[in-house]
């Protein structure tokens, strides 16, 4: 294996126990890690100490209306010149020290220019997302690129950001993240990049533990910045929207809930979907939407009000 190098970008806010225990299983990687560049929102809430861990944690301080979950991680991008560009959030937690040597392994393949980690679930996750965890990230590897579109649609562009690696020279190549994005920029330039011609690799031995207990609200809240996203770039969601996605995954998980006798959780399943359409239904179709609805559709009301590019060429028209 070619000896590349790599950068881990973590974009952090509040950073508590969690990011605390991630630094150091990054330090003892197998993979040599050539530096962890953290963007941190809200320098009172960092601890120093952090920084003592090792020089190759470089940190800088942004104030909450400068985050964005495009720019921020393109401006980190921009900062490097490493081979390879992995990024992560401050809650994954790697399973093992060969999680980013994984990772690499992948990018052994010529046509293969992203690579992302399967996510395992937290010892408190509850049933349904315990299943959705395996429903997205199961424990075989794949290859993905253009062909697969037909059979796999949307899901061919899926790549997560809690744990992804990216070839530098290719991303710089096709304009790397959007300047400017609600949510979604992982998948808004894998699309592109499929539609480039290029592959993604799912590396199913590359493992992080990451999952959520969010509720109803916080599905919708989520939901909803994905439908605003995906509404942002029509060239890449158009053409395959995740509503038959999210179909599938819906019955799968009343199949299971059933076979695992717990049918009483379909009544979970239920409202959480609902929810989660409606989030959907409504980013998707945010243009029509007050701003009131918005603000309080959103997970994030900060970026509508400091990035409102979208905002101000919707109220123009």
């Amino acid at each position: 294996m070619s000896q590349y190098t790599v950068d881990v970008m973590i974009p952090t806010y509040k950073p508590g126990q969690e990011f605390a225990e991630l630094l150091p299983r990054l330090l003892k990687q197998t993979y040599p890690i050539r530096s962890i560049r953290v963007v941190n929102t809200g320098k009172k809430f960092w601890n120093p100490a952090w920084e003592q861990l090792s020089d190759k944690i470089m940190v800088e301080h942004i104030q909450p209306s400068e985050f964005d979950h495009g720019g921020t991680r393109r401006a980190m991008a921009e900062s490097s010149d490493a081979d390879l560009l992995l990024f992560m959030t401050q809650d994954a937690m790697p399973y093992d020290n060969a999680c980013v040597e994984h990772l690499v392994e992948k990018f052994s393949l010529p046509h293969v220019k992203a690579a992302y980690a399967r996510q395992l679930p937290r010892d408190d996750c509850r049933t349904l997302e315990r299943f959705t965890r395996g429903f997205n990230y199961p424990d075989e590897s794949d290859i993905k690129d253009a062909g697969d579109l037909p059979k796999l649609g949307v899901k061919t562009f899926f790549c997560s950001n809690v744990c992804a690696m990216y070839d530098r020279r290719t991303y710089e190549e096709l304009g790397g993240f959007v300047e400017s994005t609600l949510f979604n920029e992982d998948m808004i330039y894998a699309g592109h990049l499929v539609q480039a011609g290029y592959a993604i690799a799912y590396a199913a031995d590359a493992k992080v533990v990451h999952s959520h207990n969010y509720g109803c609200l916080a599905q919708l809240h989520r939901n909803f910045d994905l439908g605003v996203s995906q509404a942002q770039h029509p060239e890449i969601f158009d053409a395959y929207p995740s509503e038959g996605e999210g179909i599938r995954m819906v019955k799968k998980s009343a199949s299971y809930v059933c076979k695992i006798h717990k049918p009483w959780l379909l009544v979970t399943l239920f409202f959480q979907s609902g929810f989660k359409y409606v989030g959907y239904f409504l980013g998707k179709r945010y243009k029509s939407l007050p701003d009131g609805v918005i603000r309080w559709c959103t997970s994030n009301k900060t970026w509508w009000e400091y990035h409102g590019k979208i905002r101000k060429k919707r109220n123009r028209r």
